[in-house]
């Protein structure tokens, strides 16, 4: 065999069956590891629990999710979807900054999720989403109605929903297309060796820490995001606004980290520290057509008030030396 796994998992909305053959490159790889890498739409959770149940086999016997592969062995299976969540609407305040009745347009607060998931059956976004508008339950994803495109828990900003399913095709579509074009501002640690800039470099899930996303110029997916440096402080932070041209998970934060030049207080990817409240990462805009009335639409979201209290007692630090 080459260097590759030779079969690609067959997934419908019920079950994903697998089939794996283990490459030389590949052995000595755990089971769950070569897993998470080669199946990343799946949660660590589902994996576990599908080895534990012995659904996955290593040559038809049943391993532990550490076991070391071979070169040559089989992974064979099935892993089943996780179980269906009952999302029931909350009032939860929403900032919205337009709605109409194909769209809504709202700026997202630090600290909420946007979607349930394992550990957050509610209390997220889409839990005040259809508090807002029953009808969302019936557009695009039952665990994500409305959704166009998603952000971070902790980062701030403005956000699409779609309020009828037409509307919700034609609005990803056009993320898939690039049409949709989005501007971020960021804090990041350092001063930046140019003023402004653009990285190309694929991003993939990172090999081992599951949570994680990582440059791979190998089995990663395309990925381009630009920046310009609004200020710096001190020269130890430097505020930017940055666009993304694609959309892969955690973009931002990974290319920036790839750079030397993390966000400040992002806590996966940087360096963390106590005197951040977050990640200083918001959506600030977003510019694309109307599906409906063929509109042209800019919508910004002013920085919420943490990030400007960041900025503010940067501002008010001791002079520069």
């Amino acid at each position: 065999m080459g260097s590759h796994s030779n079969t690609h998992p067959d997934c419908s909305p019920v079950t994903c069956r697998i089939s794996f053959q283990i490459a030389q490159l590949q052995a000595g790889l755990r089971l769950d590891h070569f897993l998470a890498q080669h199946l990343p739409e799946v949660s660590r959770s589902q994996l576990t629990s599908s080895i534990r149940a012995g659904d996955i086999l290593v040559n038809g016997a049943v391993r532990k999710s550490g076991y070391r592969l071979k070169p040559e062995e089989r992974i064979t299976g099935h892993i089943s979807p996780p179980a269906a969540i009952d999302v029931k609407p909350e009032n939860i305040q929403l900032t919205i900054l337009y709605e109409d009745e194909y769209l809504l347009i709202i700026s997202k607060p630090p600290g909420l999720v946007v979607h349930p998931g394992s550990g957050n059956a509610s209390g997220t976004l889409v839990n005040g989403l259809l508090h807002h508008c029953s009808s969302l339950a019936g557009v695009g994803d039952s665990i994500r109605p409305g959704l166009v495109h998603r952000l971070d828990k902790d980062t701030s900003g403005v956000m699409v929903i779609a309020k009828r399913d037409d509307v919700h095709r034609k609005l990803v579509d056009a993320f898939k297309a690039r049409t949709m074009q989005k501007e971020y501002t960021a804090l990041v640690h350092g001063i930046l060796a140019r003023p402004q800039g653009r990285l190309v470099a694929a991003i993939g899930r990172h090999p081992v820490h599951r949570q994680k996303m990582a440059v791979r110029e190998v089995g990663g997916r395309y990925a381009a995001t630009y920046w310009q440096v609004i200020k710096d402080f001190c020269r130890m932070y430097s505020l930017l606004t940055v666009g993304i041209e694609t959309g892969r998970t955690h973009q931002i934060r990974v290319h920036m980290a790839h750079l030397g030049h993390p966000v400040a207080g992002d806590r996966l990817y940087g360096r963390g520290g106590s005197h951040f409240p977050r990640q200083m990462l918001h959506a600030s805009r977003i510019r694309f057509v109307h599906p409906a009335t063929g509109e042209a639409l800019d919508f910004e979201a002013p920085l919420w008030p943490d990030f400007v209290a960041v900025l503010e007692e940067l501002e008010q630090q001791a002079a520069c030396k």
